[in-house]
């Protein structure tokens, strides 16, 4: 066995090295500084040579990664779980008038669909299957083979009508239609060129008659005017769709000075409200906000006013009559304060206090109801905390479990209805209804919840681990209680760290098989992300991106001093801006890994403004025609620090042809020159989903299938002796 997978090793080093990338080096100067990019011809996707190298590459990952034994192990786990369950439901929405609308997807179907109900009680009926819709797009004439999954739901404020957002192997862009509830009748128009589950959702109209939504005028995520010049539209139910009524852009409100990569999107949120908020949507959590009278903005009128500016830092906003309700981070308030204005008299900077800072607990959400404010606080983001606000005192109450996210929903101001979500890492998710008066919760799932006694023995540790510099760091481990610290765990790696996102506790199956093959899951909670407040994301961006990585560096080396586990066994998860994270602790310390997994990874930040959606990542990252911001870029990027003759760790490049956020080239380039520079007899794997996008927005099983391989992957290389190769 052991002379049969030292051929297939060598095998597959030498079948990847007489298929290396075309290379057309190009020289760029940036303040004085020469980069050589070798493989800026990739960036051309309709290069023939190009799509050929990449079809030639992802086909032979398959079947390299075909061969590891037990590859299915997680893809039928899954999906025997799944029928454990019976079925899932998502996406709930539920009206003032106490209408229900949710997706809902059985163990054997590919794709969920759309029912509803009156009440929690109420006669559960089927509404919209996914698999009549018609594409009214040009490249995908009437109903193909595609696969069209509905990625949002939106009633009406009464219920009467549903507008149902479909979205065509996760390519984020989508089409809407709308159904009116009662007859089920679905209407004619469709509309196109929108992205309502990622920017802007759907606004309706008071009188239930339209909606505002965000409209992209080029849907190519390859072309280079993607992303600019976004409109914000009013559509009218029965309308010709393509007449477009626009409310909110650059051209029209040119005194606004809306940036062409900037995302206007209406919000509003009571139906009775006096007012619609114009807001400008970025990378950045901190946005100029305008504000409109509501019946001049529909009489046509385009008299918005500014409201905030990104220096007032405000997150989140909500409005309540008169009553502006907002977080505030502005004089340094890091963890935020819950403040309160008059929207006829704002003052941001100088405002009512009702919740002020606490040091070590970040405010994380609100919601108001016709009671008080309910808000949570989330301590080194895995451990949430519920709170009240009422007549001027705050006060806690208890959950039905210890929670490490909460999230919360309600029905408005006027309502005294509240749910609460409950989740951990080894605690599924669980809904509860509360009752203030009763001082108790009652659970409101629409799914059972199921018992994993498989699961009984699994654990999480939450610890803190001293970075480099003394910052402290939160590390969560998730493991099976009966494993023994020899320094041979295998230990998988999974993390973010930007935009302030908070990497929250979740119930993961997949990291509790993971566990259960005597593996622990790490999650470092490093700086980039938002679980120690705003500092903590300031001090993991730009410039102080190095401070992720070598967090990330620092939890590993713990690890490894605490007997956990060694070098060499443990495998690195991430994507998206994961991709700097991992990119780059790969390249400093590549001695420290046995396998590096990236998804769909911002892997070459000197050139991510020209792929996806890249140009509006400038506040994250820097901007490129700042000098001090290209030192920060060039540092966190990790293609250009990928040096010759280095022995890098196994490697597992995975992308979506159509991901409209970081675009394929951009793995693909990592992959190139990562294949071309490494002296180790490592596989470097190139993987392409020619059915997928981002990640989100496809199949089930699809999903399920693409783990699968990542984690055979790492078990793999990790040395897991049921996943070594087949002959």
């Amino acid at each position: 066995m052991k002379i049969f997978i030292f051929i297939f090793l060598s095998l597959t080093l030498v079948a990847q090295k007489t298929n290396l990338a075309p290379s057309v080096p190009v020289t760029d100067h940036y303040f004085g500084t020469k980069i050589i990019d070798h493989y800026r011809n990739l960036e051309n996707l309709k290069d023939s040579a190009t799509v050929k190298w990449m079809k030639s590459q992802s086909d032979y990952a398959n079947s390299v990664i075909d061969k590891i034994s037990n590859k299915n192990y997680y893809l039928k786990k899954r999906l025997e779980l799944d029928k454990r369950q019976g079925f899932s439901v998502s996406d709930l929405r539920i009206t003032g008038n106490d209408r229900y609308f949710y997706l809902k997807k059985s163990s054997k179907e590919r794709t969920a669909k759309v029912y509803y109900r009156n009440g929690f009680n109420g006669k559960e009926e089927l509404l919209y299957n996914p698999e009549n819709f018609k594409s009214s797009l040009k490249d995908t004439p009437g109903k193909s083979s595609h696969q069209f999954l509905v990625n949002l739901l939106s009633p009406s404020w009464d219920g009467s009508r549903l507008a149902i957002s479909l979205t065509e192997d996760g390519k984020e862009i989508s089409e809407v239609i709308v159904i009116d509830v009662d007859n089920k009748y679905v209407h004619p128009e469709v509309v196109t060129n929108t992205t309502p589950a990622s920017i802007g959702g759907i606004k309706w109209l008071e009188d239930n008659s339209g909606f505002f939504y965000v409209y992209y005028p080029i849907i190519d995520s390859n072309s280079q005017e993607y992303g600019k010049n976004i409109q914000t539209v009013l559509y009218r139910i029965g309308e010709d769709s393509k007449k477009l009524n626009v409310v909110l852009s650059n051209s029209n409100n040119p005194d606004l000075n809306i940036e062409e990569n900037s995302y206007p999107a209406i919000m509003a949120f009571n139906a009775d409200d006096k007012y619609y908020i114009g807001n400008l949507v970025d990378s950045e959590d901190f946005r100029r906000t305008f504000i409109i009278n509501k019946q001049d903005l529909l009489r046509g009128k385009k008299d918005w006013k500014p409201l905030y500016n990104k220096e007032d830092k405000i997150p989140y906003m909500r409005l309540a009559g008169e009553d502006i309700y907002f977080l505030s981070g502005y004089n340094n308030t890091f963890n935020y304060k819950l403040c309160k204005t008059s929207a006829k008299n704002p003052n941001f900077r100088n405002p009512e206090i009702l919740i002020p800072e606490k040091s070590d607990e970040v405010i994380t959400g609100y919601v108001l109801t016709k009671d008080g404010i309910y808000f949570t606080r989330t301590k080194n983001g895995v451990e949430a905390k519920l709170y009240l606000y009422q007549d001027g005192k705050e006060r806690n109450i208890k959950t039905p479990f210890l929670p490490g996210d909460i999230y919360l929903e309600a029905k408005g101001k006027d309502f005294p209805d509240i749910w609460i979500t409950c989740s951990g890492w080894a605690n599924d998710e669980q809904r509860f209804k509360y009752d203030l008066q009763k001082n108790e919760f009652t659970p409101q799932n629409f799914a059972p919840i199921i018992e994993y006694p498989e699961f009984k023995d699994i654990i999480v540790e939450e610890i803190t681990v001293k970075s480099y510099d003394g910052a402290e760091v939160p590390l969560s481990l998730i493991y099976n209680r009966n494993i023994k610290k020899n320094g041979k765990i295998p230990v998988l790696m999974n993390g973010y760290g930007a935009y302030a996102e908070s990497y929250f506790p979740y119930f993961s199956i997949s990291y509790l098989l993971w566990a259960n093959q005597g593996g622990i899951v790490a999650v470092p909670h490093v700086r980039g992300g938002g679980e120690k407040g705003e500092q903590w994301h300031i001090d993991g961006q730009k410039s102080k991106k190095p401070n992720s990585w070598k967090d990330l560096i620092a939890c590993v080396e713990y690890l490894i001093g605490n007997n956990y586990t060694s070098p060499k066994k443990i495998a690195l998860l991430g994507g998206s801006a994961g991709g700097i994270l991992m990119g780059r602790a790969m390249t400093e310390r590549p001695d420290l890994f046995g396998a590096v997994i990236i998804e769909s990874g911002v892997l070459n930040t000197l050139r991510n403004e020209y792929g996806g959606v890249g140009k509006s990542a400038a506040q994250e990252y820097g901007n490129i025609n700042n000098s001090n911001d290209f030192k920060g870029l060039l540092e966190m990027d990790a293609y250009q620090h990928i040096k010759k003759g280095t022995e890098y760790p196994a490697t597992l490049i995975t992308s979506g042809i159509n991901d409209p956020r970081v675009a394929p080239w951009i793995p693909a380039k990592f992959a190139a020159k990562l294949l071309a520079n490494s002296s180790s007899n490592n596989p470097i794997l190139l993987k392409i989903d020619y059915a997928g996008g981002h990640g989100g927005d496809i199949p089930v099983v699809q999903r399920y299938a693409n783990i699968g391989d990542i984690f055979a992957f790492a078990l793999w290389q990790l040395g897991h002796p049921e996943y070594q190769p087949n002959q």
